[in-house]
């Protein structure tokens, strides 16, 4: 098999790109691939609200099917291994698939396995985590049967997909246990790996206020290390002193350590991190011209995004017919991502800012304030916006 254009992974950005270039091109009707295994799409960014209780987890998934873009060929399987001197991939199923240009877009691996004792204990004795379709319902079933004590909030020091996800649901169990009349009961702990709240100084004021006035206690640079399910306690590490501090808790929610999938790891794609090696700019790879790569599994130095995908999407659409068509590589990408960050019912911050960590917001008001507006925004028009425009190629 030989195709001009071959995507690989069928998520958020492999299918966004596939049904935008194929609106622009549509001279490679039939002549683009997305290889994914998967049959099940998700939309992941309501898997905050759902945890909390304030919205189902069946909105948030669809047959993988349902959104193949017409023209495209869909070959249900996995990657194993880039051969990028060759210009072919190779599939579980021993075949190979040979292409003009590649794009990857295989999305970010969660390592549940590094944090000693997690696996198999998610469910139980208040251990919960929103980061699966699996496992979303745990985060609801662990605040509905909590009666007191330490409720703790993690997220690790590694990049993560939708990174203000581990805090939001810290202000939103907050708000449930008040409402439950059992807050006075809890000490809501958020420990995380990384030395602030939030990248952008202007959100991580807004969100220290918000921290304070929820009476949360923030642990910074300390990681999650070890769970001792049955005598419910937890290890953290300080990532300055090596020290250890265990909490006892009565709910954990837990964000795992994330990287770059172990293939791409493997693969002459990388770079030092594991990332897929591109120029952060152009979204082309640094030394195979005919490879992109967008999204989670890239090596862009930006928060891994849906909203970041969205901005990166038409840049590498834009390269990668330039280079289809032997025509200068000039389009760029200057770092966009966003963060909606829930904190309470019908309150966010939408924080929206670039690589230099400055403020890129897209409204006339000051968006480091709490608005109810904006988190019907969240609710109620994005994921409108993401099924019916961004996998459609109409934005």
């Amino acid at each position: 098999m030989r195709y001009p254009v071959v995507i690989v992974g069928g998520g958020t950005a492999g299918i966004s790109v596939a049904a935008r270039l194929l609106r622009e091109e549509p001279r490679l009707r039939g002549e683009v691939a997305i290889i994914e295994p998967a049959d099940k799409h998700y939309y992941q960014p309501l898997w905050t609200l759902v945890g909390a209780g304030a919205a189902p987890r069946e909105a948030t998934v669809r047959d993988e099917a349902s959104l193949i873009p017409p023209g495209s060929v869909w070959i249900r399987d996995a990657v194993v291994a880039f051969r990028p001197e060759q210009g072919e991939v190779e599939l579980a199923s021993g075949s190979t698939v040979g292409y003009d240009a590649l794009v990857v877009a295989m999305g970010i691996q969660m390592d549940w396995n590094k944090i000693k004792g997690l696996e198999g204990n998610i469910g139980r004795n208040g251990i919960c985590s929103n980061y699966t379709y699996e496992y979303v319902q745990t985060t609801w079933n662990a605040l509905q049967n909590f009666r007191g004590g330490n409720a703790v909030f993690t997220m690790p020091e590694t990049p993560i997909k939708c990174g203000g996800a581990p805090q939001k649901i810290a202000y939103l169990a907050d708000d449930y246990l008040r409402k439950k009349g059992v807050r006075h009961k809890a000490q809501i702990h958020y420990v995380t790996g990384t030395p602030t709240i939030f990248s952008v100084k202007k959100y991580a004021d807004a969100l220290m206020k918000v921290v304070e006035r929820k009476q949360i206690h923030p642990h910074f640079k300390h990681r999650l290390v070890e769970v001792k399910a049955d005598d419910k306690v937890a290890v953290f590490e300080n990532l300055d002193t090596g020290q250890t501090m265990a909490l006892e808790f009565e709910l954990l929610h837990v964000v795992p350590p994330m990287s770059a999938p172990d293939v791409i790891k493997e693969s002459p794609l990388a770079n030092e991190a594991g990332w897929v090696d591109v120029d952060k700019f152009t979204l082309q790879h640094v030394r195979f011209p005919n490879v992109f790569s967008l999204g989670d599994c890239s090596g862009l130095p930006t928060s891994k995004t849906g909203a970041a995908i969205r901005k990166q999407v038409p840049v590498l659409i834009n390269n990668l017919t330039a280079y289809l068509k032997n025509r200068p590589v000039e389009a760029e990408y200057h770092g966009y991502t966003s963060c909606p960050l829930v904190t309470g019912y019908g309150r966010l911050i939408l924080a929206e800012f670039d690589y230099s960590h400055e403020p890129e917001e897209t409204f006339p008001f000051d968006q480091g304030q709490e608005r109810f507006s904006m988190y019907v925004l969240k609710k109620s028009f994005l994921p409108v916006l993401y099924w019916d425009g961004m996998l459609k190629g109409l934005m």
